[in-house]
């Protein structure tokens, strides 16, 4: 099954980034839905409704989230790793989502863009 690659530059710290990737208020903020999440290892998400869910499989504060992720629509599950790391004043978000399903890879890599790692991105542009 197909991976998508991306890496986003922040204008934040990587403490910033990380508490927007699990403060269920902070992801509401930038994706304009609800969200419900947590920062520990088992946790379990859930976003847009419930389109999107899953659980937290590794956790290392402000370095690294690795989550199961789920879509209502798909047959198996996918792996998604942020890995975070500083870059002279900004922050790196590394994105590795692999097991992406065939027929979603193309919507699901313009969703990174527009909804997710993009829409917070622009949350700390707006920000500073």
């Amino acid at each position: 099954m197909p991976t998508i690659q991306k890496s986003y530059e922040m204008n934040a710290t990587p403490e910033e980034v990380f508490e927007a990737l699990v403060n269920p208020e902070l992801i509401q903020e930038w994706s304009g839905d609800e969200a419900k999440m947590g920062a520990e290892v088992g946790d379990k998400f859930s976003l847009w409704g419930g389109q999107m869910f899953g659980s937290n499989l590794e956790v290392t504060k402000n370095k690294k989230l690795v989550q199961e992720w789920c879509y209502d629509q798909w047959d198996k599950p996918s792996k998604v790793t942020f890995t975070i790391k500083v870059k002279d004043k900004k922050t790196i978000v590394d994105l590795l989502h692999e097991e992406v399903p065939e027929k979603f890879v193309n919507s699901i890599s313009d969703g990174w863009d527009s909804y997710y790692l993009g829409a917070m991105q622009e949350m700390f542009e707006e920000a500073k």
